[in-house]
């Protein structure tokens, strides 16, 4: 419910702080005033924090900006608190809306103090607040809004829920029949392509690591070749001809023949020869067993260059990398088994569609019959109220039609919508189209009363909603809108004494003019106040002694009851 309204600088306000927590007074609220006060330009001020359109025409003269802020209580579990959560905004039981309008043409809007966007504003707006007027309504005329509404007042919250999982089981088994059979046409389009790709790809049966693999071995391999090489070619130094290691052992012989004749001259060219000896001798041993180990096999390194590059050239024809060989041709296996075994897959795909649209078109014609009866419900009530409302000639009748297949949803296969007929003998039409205002807004009226707790609005605005009616009529329209106002907050702008009598609080909107400005104040009546503003709203400009006592009888019933 609305808690506080704060304005400055809007239109002819320059300052006003209204106060509209519940207390023990109740939560019907009447605005009264005389013409021309400014009664419309709170409710213009209110619709602004809610995310209405902006005019820096409402800017105060010689004021540099404009402000409004609503504040709200949030009961637990209103639709505020999931889009505040989707959103990131904090979230606590009093949710504040400002909006702000600068001369300049600029505007900044704030949720709870934290920047927000207009269009956040007005997804929260109409969650809180329902505005019903003369020049413009919200909320019931729009036909959008007509099956909920309905489902809500006949309790068909439950089948609602059946209807949509039906929709969303059906659109799930049509998507998947859907994509199989453009796979299927896909895979017979291609089939001659995907054969002849896919024994390709057997034929080489590559595996994710095949590129990686071969390139090392193909690389070690390499290293292989002109290792062994330069080992053969040190081998041949030692061995081919005369040789190292020959000529070492044939010079140590020589050297080891005259050593006994040298009278030790030669000892030591003896033990280097000796020591030359043995580490050419080691040196070509360990040669012979490098060469030995080195396992260099041209035809192995052949056979992996041919796979190298016969994987690549594959990759490169169907678009992809190498190691993505492997899974195309899963793809493509999958693809012709689909295609094989497609006929069967499909039937049964097909079959399934066919049992979910029949479990929808159950679950549908179900919830249509139920709105059906509902419907009759709800007229029936229409009826009780439009009668006291002056109204007793029109007709209300709930709509409910048949929608082609193709605007079927998971709202229901048919289409709800209120309509009047105003006079005898003339066709119901929608309710949007009624010509007189006045009429309008005692139809939304008497609607709010039947469906009183249908949707996440707690706070009902009616402007003039008692236009054009006086006497028995207006106490009636006062009585539907206490009546309402036990379940929703509502405030209501009026020129009926009776409705304003009826109210829980009243407050009175003022002009004041000098000569050169204009201001709209709005003050909170007491009891005394009240009494003076009903008895000027019964006689006109001039309070009489008379007006005073018709105001006290209508007070007489709130005197009576008040502690």
């Amino acid at each position: 419910m609305l808690l506080s309204l704060s304005i400055r600088d809007f239109v002819l306000i320059e300052k006003l702080d209204l106060t509209l927590a519940r207390g023990p007074e109740g939560v019907l609220g009447a605005l009264t005033g005389e013409t021309g006060a400014g009664k419309s330009i709170l409710i213009d001020a209110l619709g602004l924090a809610l995310g209405a359109r902006a005019d820096t025409a409402a800017v105060r003269r010689g004021a540099a900006q404009a402000s409004v802020a609503a504040s709200f209580e949030l009961a637990k579990g209103h639709a505020a608190h999931a889009i505040l959560a989707e959103q990131g905004f904090d979230d606590d039981d009093v949710l504040t809306l400002r909006r702000m309008i600068g001369a300049d043409g600029r505007g900044r809007a704030f949720v709870n103090d934290q920047p927000a966007s207009v269009a956040l504003l007005r997804r929260l707006g109409d969650t809180l607040v329902e505005i019903q007027g003369q020049m413009e309504q919200h909320g019931l005329l729009d036909s959008a809004t007509h099956r909920a509404s309905l489902d809500a007042f006949a309790g068909l919250e439950k089948q609602a829920a059946s209807v949509r999982a039906a929709w969303q089981g059906w659109r799930e088994a049509e998507r998947a029949r859907a994509e199989a059979e453009a796979a299927a046409m896909a895979a017979r389009r291609d089939e001659e392509f995907l054969r002849h790709a896919l024994k390709e790809l057997k034929s080489l049966a590559p595996k994710a690591d095949d590129e990686e693999t071969l390139a090392a071995e193909r690389q070690a391999l390499r290293a292989g070749a002109t290792l062994g090489e330069a080992v053969s070619q040190a081998l041949g130094e030692l061995e081919e001809g005369r040789g190292a290691v020959a000529a070492l052992r044939a010079a140590h012989r020589l050297v080891e023949r005259s050593v006994d004749k040298a009278a030790g001259r030669l000892d030591a060219s003896l033990a280097a020869l000796d020591r030359a000896l043995s580490e050419a001798t080691e040196a070509q041993a360990q040669l012979e067993a490098a060469r030995d180990a080195l396992d260099f096999d041209p035809s192995r390194l052949e056979k992996i260059e041919e796979r190298l590059f016969a994987l690549r050239a594959l990759a490169r024809k169907h678009g992809v990398a190498v190691v993505e060989l492997a899974p195309l041709g899963e793809r493509m296996a999958a693809q012709l088994a689909a295609l094989d075994d497609g006929e069967a897959s499909l039937k049964k795909m097909a079959a399934g569609a066919i049992a979910a649209r029949a479990a929808y078109v159950a679950v549908a014609e179900a919830q249509a019959a139920a709105r059906r009866k509902g419907a009759s419900r709800l007229d029936r009530a229409m009826s009780a109220e439009l009668a006291p409302l002056k109204l007793e000639k029109a007709r209300f009748v709930t709509e409910v039609a048949a929608l082609p297949e193709s605007e079927w949803s998971e709202a229901g296969s048919d289409r709800v919508q209120f309509t009047v007929a105003t006079n005898p003998g003339t066709p119901p039409a929608p309710i949007a189209k009624i010509a007189s205002g006045g009429e309008l807004s005692r139809f939304l009226l008497a609607l709010k009363v039947c469906l009183a707790k249908v949707g996440d609005a707690s706070t009902i605005v009616f402007d003039e909603v008692d236009s054009g009616i006086g006497g028995a009529t207006a106490a009636a329209v006062g009585e539907r809108l206490k009546r309402l106002a036990k379940d929703v907050q509502v405030l209501v702008v009026t020129h009926s004494p009776q409705v304003a009598a009826i109210a829980d609080r009243h407050w009175l909107i003022r002009k004041t003019t000098t000569r050169t400005t204009a201001s709209t104040d709005v003050m909170a009546l007491d009891p005394a106040g009240r009494r003076e503003e009903i008895a000027r709203m019964l006689s006109g400009a001039e309070v009489t002694a008379e007006a005073r006592a018709a105001a006290d009888r209508l007070l007489a019933p709130l005197i009576v009851l008040s502690p």
